[in-house]
C-alpha cells in the first residue's frame, strides 16, 4: 500500500503526504511505465522520490514546449527561478515543486542534479536541427545525461571511484536511448520540423532532411543509416551493463529492467528500418511488461514488494 511506502520513506507530515500522493497519481496518468517500474521495482523509500522526480521532468518538458523559441526561452527562464527559490527557501505556491523541494531536503545532493538539468534544458529549448554528431553528442551531456541523472542519482553507489563508474555507464546508457528515441519519433519530429538526425550523418547517406518524409527517398540508405544508429545504440548498451554490478541489491532488478527495455526497443527500431519515417517504432507494452514481470518474479530477498 502507497500509504506503507510513505511510512517506510520518512514521509509522516498529513501535507506531504498529500502531495507525494498527488504526484504519484499524476505519474501514474502520463507515465505508466515509469509509474510501474518505480513501484513494482525499486525499494519502498525511494519510491515517492523518484515519483516526484519524474513529475518534475514532465512539468519542465511541459514548461518549455510551447510557443516559439523566445516564448521558450522565457518560460524556461520563469521555471528555472521558481525551482531555485523554493530549493532555497523550502516553500512554493506549486504544489509539484513544493513536493520537489521536500526531496530536496530529504536528499541534499539532488540540488546540483536540478541546478545541472535547469541549465541543460536550454538545450532542449534550442533544439531544431543538428548539424553536426558533436552537436548531438553536446545535447545528450549537457541536457540528456542531467534528466536520467535525476532519479539515477539516487541509484549511484558509495565511493569516488564506483560512483565516476557508474556515470560514466549512466552516459553510455543514455546516449543510446537517446539515440533510439530519435529514431522512434522520427515521423513526428520531422512534421514538427525538430530532427533528431544530425545533417551530418544525413549527408553521409546521400540523405537531406527531405528524403525523411513517407516516399520522398529510397529506403536503403535510410535502412543504412538506422541500421548503423541502432549497431551503436547495441554498443553503448552492452557498456552500460556494469551499472547492475555496481549498483546496490535492492537496486539491481530496476536496473536490469531499464536495460533490457532498452535492448528490446533497440530490436524494435531494428526491424522497424526505414518505415520510421511514416510511423513511430518501438516495442510493444506486453513485452516491456513482461519485463518488469520476470524482474519481479526473480527470488530476490532485499526487495521491498509494497
Amino acid at each position: 500500500m502507497w500509504g506503507d511506502v510513505l511510512d517506510r520513506a520518512g514521509v509522516q507530515e498529513p501535507e506531504a503526504r498529500e502531495g507525494y500522493t498527488a504526484q504519484l497519481q499524476a505519474v501514474r496518468r502520463f507515465a505508466p511505465a515509469e509509474y510501474m517500474a518505480a513501484r513494482l521495482l525499486l525499494p519502498a523509500p525511494l519510491q515517492p522520490d523518484v515519483v516526484v522526480l519524474v513529475a518534475f521532468m514532465h512539468e519542465t518538458d511541459d514548461q518549455i514546449d510551447r510557443g516559439d523559441r523566445p516564448e521558450r526561452e522565457a518560460a524556461l527562464q520563469r521555471w528555472r527561478l521558481l525551482v531555485r527559490e523554493a530549493l532555497a527557501s523550502g516553500t512554493s505556491s506549486n504544489p509539484m515543486v513544493q513536493t520537489l523541494a521536500w526531496t530536496v531536503r530529504r536528499h541534499p545532493v539532488l540540488r546540483g542534479r536540478i541546478d545541472a538539468f535547469l541549465d541543460g534544458a536550454a538545450q532542449e529549448v534550442a533544439w531544431e536541427r543538428f548539424s553536426s554528431e558533436a552537436e548531438v553528442e553536446q545535447y545528450i551531456e549537457e541536457y540528456s545525461l542531467p534528466a536520467l541523472m535525476l532519479s539515477m542519482g539516487l541509484l549511484t553507489p558509495q565511493g569516488e571511484a564506483a560512483a565516476a563508474e557508474f556515470e560514466r555507464a549512466c552516459l553510455a546508457l543514455i546516449t543510446a536511448w537517446q539515440r533510439l528515441d530519435f529514431l522512434e519519433d522520427l515521423a513526428g519530429d520531422v512534421q514538427e520540423g525538430r530532427v533528431g538526425i544530425s545533417d551530418q550523418l544525413l549527408t553521409e547517406h546521400g540523405l537531406t532532411v527531405q528524403d525523411l518524409h513517407p516516399g520522398a527517398a529510397s529506403a536503403e540508405p535510410l535502412a543504412k543509416l538506422i541500421a548503423g544508429q541502432v549497431a551503436a545504440a547495441d554498443v553503448l548498451l552492452k557498456q552500460s551493463q556494469p551499472l547492475v554490478s555496481l549498483a546496490a541489491g535492492p537496486h539491481r532488478p530496476f536496473l536490469r529492467a531499464v536495460l533490457r527495455v532498452q535492448q528490446l526497443r533497440s530490436a524494435a527500431v531494428r526491424k522497424a528500418g526505414a518505415s520510421l519515417v511514416a510511423r513511430p517504432g518501438g516495442p510493444s507494452k506486453v513485452r516491456c511488461g513482461a519485463v518488469l514481470v520476470q524482474e519481479l518474479m526473480r527470488p530476490d530477498p532485499t526487495r521491498a514488494r509494497s
